[in-house]
């Protein structure tokens, strides 16, 4: 199609008595209108006051949702955990041998809420019951994984045995990651505790602020040396303040500064060179152990070395003369 047919067609669809230059005119007088409007919206400054009181409104919007909406969780997690409750206080779970057993795995694990105590007990009772439902259901009806016919009664067992160790194990991993880093932050802390006594700060303080320093770099540790500082305050029996120390925390290093901050209470003996023998002993196992992982790597790297790394020089190195004796047997 020419372009004086395209024109043509465009002249169709106008108005009567509208003729093509009225259509660019009015055309171009649009976009001038919208270039000024454009330039002075830009150009057109609001009075400082109105500008101020509009960011403060939006910044108290802001602000006020940020505060609304840690409570909103935390309603709805009380209305989650307020059925979780129900059903655990009707049952008798929290006076039973296990919520006893379960207080001090869940403190090691660092949960200490009442709430936590409720969750663990409800999921350690219902979760035995879903996963052999689910396990079942995928057996006898939905066959998502398929599990054999002689099988489907184990894999049931298995799934209910699952769910009844699966709160024993979360706890357990995350009580392992716990003292991991409690144990890296042992050598820090120490150091600290050194300067505080050093300073002339008493015990309960020389944790406190020691706990202040490291919340936010090692707040496992941190969390600890408070709940210790404030049971060193309020407890009638000092001793009694540390032995929960080592309670919650079944470390070796943890009991070596124990004995230590007791057999300073007991005899009074200088906290301050007891402490500092201590962080150096600390600091030289963390080098020793990360000797010993990089002494392993030789030996862990054998293994993967020669399943994917041996295979393929075999390939290259006796790849051509294997084929090579398959063409002199093929001509012959």
């Amino acid at each position: 199609m020419s372009t004086a047919a395209a024109f043509q067609g465009i002249l169709n669809y106008l108005p009567f008595g509208l003729k093509l230059p009225d259509l660019v005119a009015i055309l171009a007088a649009a976009a001038t209108f919208a270039a000024v409007l454009a330039t002075l919206l830009s150009l057109r400054v609001g009075h400082p006051f109105e500008r101020r009181l509009k960011s403060i409104r939006q910044r108290q919007a802001d602000l006020r949702s940020q505060m609304l909406e840690p409570r909103r969780r935390a309603k709805a997690r009380r209305r989650s955990t307020s059925a979780m409750h129900q059903l655990v206080q009707r049952l008798n779970l929290l006076r039973s041998k296990h919520a006893t057993e379960a207080q001090l795995l869940l403190a090691r694990a660092g949960f200490r809420s009442q709430d936590a105590m409720v969750r663990y007990l409800f999921f350690r009772l219902i979760l035995p019951t879903i996963f052999g439902l689910a396990v079942a259901i995928d057996a006898y009806w939905v066959p998502i994984v398929a599990i054999p016919d002689a099988f489907r009664a184990v894999a049931s067992f298995g799934g209910v045995l699952l769910g009844f160790y699966a709160p024993p194990l979360y706890l357990k991993n995350t009580t392992d990651k716990r003292y991991k880093e409690i144990t890296r932050a042992m050598p820090d802390g120490l150091d600290l505790m050194v300067i505080c006594a050093g300073a002339g700060l008493s015990l309960d303080g020389s944790l406190q602020r020691v706990a202040r320093e490291l919340g936010k770099t090692w707040p496992a540790l941190a969390e600890e040396f408070t709940l210790t500082a404030v049971e060193l305050t309020f407890l009638p029996d000092r001793k009694q303040a540390l032995t929960n120390l080592i309670q919650r925390v079944e470390l070796a290093t943890m009991r070596s500064v124990v004995s230590t901050l007791q057999q300073t209470e007991k005899f009074g003996t200088p906290l301050v060179q007891s402490l500092r023998v201590l962080a150096a002993e600390f600091r030289d196992q963390r080098m020793m152990k990360a000797e010993e992982k990089a002494a392993r790597l030789s030996v862990l790297l054998t293994l993967p070395m020669i399943g994917f790394i041996m295979p393929a020089l075999f390939i290259v190195l006796l790849g051509p003369a294997a084929l090579n004796v398959m063409d002199m047997m093929h001509n012959h």
